[in-house]
């Protein structure tokens, strides 16, 4: 339990100050009182988080290779992996930049945009898309110094995009006058920031990444993607749900639009833990799978949703006592300020999807990755749009905060219970096995 909560809550600082980067933009743009600005970097924000998730799933196959090679004593392969991994991240994450760049019109007109809104969501989207090859290789650096048990230098990657978007955010934003263009290049500076200070602590300290082999990274390449393909389609979902619920949120103006871009931050930093808990557990277990210490893999699965629980019900409560400080400090039109409240009233539910969290780390390390996608496109692809289409005719805008809480409870529990009974099925083949492997006595 020390353990899972070392590794996650240090994660959680670090990673909390990632996504300061996105609060902190947004806050210094409601300083400027435009809810056209705020909308667009909504939209903006919400097709980026497909970029974010892809990260994501990249950092976490990493994680599962290389935990599992440190935790079987084969450094030089897992040095080997490091370097690769980092290289295939790179390539896949420009081609998928390039690719969202292309399509960013579309993209936003679906979403909801349109007009002056639209085109500065544009502007927003094409200078950020640049910084992509930067963020995807500190958020992999940042996997490696977890797969190695480095908490302190994993949370310090993440602490530097925070620490630069708070120096820069209100020099270029409202003191230079550069608003929603400057944000982005802020954001630029950000994960440029994060990418050396990741690649320093996995090379300079830890000589955790081994030359450059193209060769190598070739032949590991269909490996990877067979792992993070589907890891990336998991993580993909949540951006999708919230593409869905940004669409629907839309048909009740911009103002709402403005407060749902605020509790999309508010959502991403208030419960950073969670996610940071699903990084942390994901290297215990590589590494104790690797090592077939299956007792701990088992208490891992428990002391993470118990960390998950405890940590859920002090956000809530945080979250309740500041709802209307919040409205004010964002700048939130008065039109919207309902949306904040609905969100603030409902967060409990996020611990059914912190579960959902560990319940897909504990599929993805069991070589069952596609059950985590499967559970998340349950929650983001199948029932979370109808619910914001129910709740939102019977609540209005608030009822498409309602419909989050509402699928993370039903898809969470679900994942939660098929966790739990997989689990239990490889602890009773494992019984067999040893019985099976029993000399009887002459």
């Amino acid at each position: 339990m020390r353990h899972v909560t070392v590794m996650a809550l240090t994660g959680s600082l670090g990673m909390s100050f990632m996504f300061l980067v996105d609060a902190a933009t947004l806050f210094w743009i409601g300083r400027l009182h435009d809810s056209k600005m705020m909308a667009a970097v909504g939209f903006a924000g919400n097709v980026l988080f497909f970029t974010l998730s892809a990260g994501i799933g990249m950092m976490i196959a990493t994680v599962v290779l290389v935990s599992r090679n440190l935790g079987a004593g084969k450094r030089e392969e897992a040095r080997a992996q490091v370097t690769s991994a980092l290289m295939i991240a790179f390539v896949l994450q420009s081609l998928f930049a390039l690719l969202m760049w292309f399509f960013r019109d579309p993209i936003l007109l679906w979403a909801g945009a349109s007009g002056e809104t639209l085109a500065i969501a544009e502007t927003f989207l094409t200078i950020t898309l640049l910084s992509l090859p930067a963020m995807v290789t500190g958020m992999v650096a940042a996997g490696v110094l977890r797969a190695v048990g480095d908490a302190k230098r994993s949370m310090y990657v993440t602490l530097v995009s925070g620490f630069v978007a708070m120096v820069l955010d209100p020099l270029v934003i409202v003191y230079w006058g550069l608003g929603v263009p400057g944000a982005a290049w802020v954001w630029g500076a950000a994960r440029l920031g994060m990418a050396v200070a990741g690649l320093y602590y996995v090379i300079g300290v830890h000589n955790l990444a081994a030359k450059p082999d193209f060769s190598h990274a070739r032949r590991m390449l269909p490996g990877f993607c067979l792992l993070a393909l589907p890891l990336v389609l998991t993580q993909l979902s949540t951006p999708f749900g919230g593409y869905l619920l940004t669409s629907v949120m839309a048909s009740y103006g911009e103002a709402s639009v403005a407060a749902w871009a605020v509790v999309g931050r508010l959502y991403m930093l208030t419960f950073a833990g969670l996610f940071a808990l699903a990084g942390a557990v994901g290297g215990i277990f590589g590494q104790n799978i690797g090592a077939k210490k299956w007792d701990r893999v088992e208490s891992t699965f428990r002391d993470a949703l118990i960390f998950c629980a405890v940590y859920t019900l002090g956000a809530w409560a945080l979250l309740v006592l500041a709802s209307s400080w919040v409205s004010v400090a964002f700048g939130v039109p008065a039109e919207g300020e309902h949306v904040i409240r609905a969100f603030a009233f409902s967060a409990g539910t996020v611990v059914f999807t912190g579960a959902l969290f560990v319940s897909n780390v504990v599929f993805n390390s069991l070589q069952k990755p596609i059950w985590s996608t499967g559970f998340n496109w349950l929650r983001d692809g199948v029932v979370l749009w109808p619910l914001a289409i129910l709740l939102g005719g019977w609540f209005g805008a608030s009822g498409v905060v309602y419909a989050q809480g509402v699928a993370a409870i039903l898809v969470g529990s679900l994942a939660t219970y098929a966790a739990i009974r997989y689990m239990h099925s490889l602890k009773g083949e494992r019984a067999v096995a040893v019985q099976n492997t029993q000399v009887e006595p002459i």
